[in-house]
């Protein structure tokens, strides 16, 4: 059993930067690959990015790509997500989620709660 909690979230300016983390408890996290997902209002959650359980292996959709970057460390149970040159199309919950790994929310079998981030212009 994985238990996530998502944090960092906030109110933040178009190209500015935020950094949210996932807290795992359980003691095989390390197991898990790890991706982080968002929803915006009206929307279908979106895949954002995942890594592989050692941390060596992430992939990001072109949406993102280059602006926002996952690490793990799996000695303190925390994924990070950076958030690089924001957009205000980058609002949305995020979450992150543990399980199998890939493209697909299906595919992950534990679930954070969320959280807010906010982009203005």
């Amino acid at each position: 059993q994985v238990q996530l909690v998502e944090s960092g979230g906030g109110l933040v300016q178009a190209g500015g930067s935020l950094t949210l983390s996932c807290a795992a408890s359980g003691r095989t996290f390390s197991i898990y690959r790890v991706g982080w997902f968002r929803q915006a209002p009206g929307k279908e959650r979106e895949f954002v990015g995942a890594v592989n359980w050692s941390g060596g292996g992430t992939y990001y959709p072109d949406s993102v790509k280059g602006r926002f970057t996952i690490s793990r460390d799996n000695a303190k149970n925390t994924v990070y997500l950076q958030m690089n040159s924001l957009k205000i199309d980058d609002t949305a919950v995020y979450y992150c989620a543990a399980g199998g790994g890939g493209l697909w929310s299906t595919h992950y079998d534990y679930w954070g709660q969320g959280t807010q981030v906010t982009v203005s212009s």
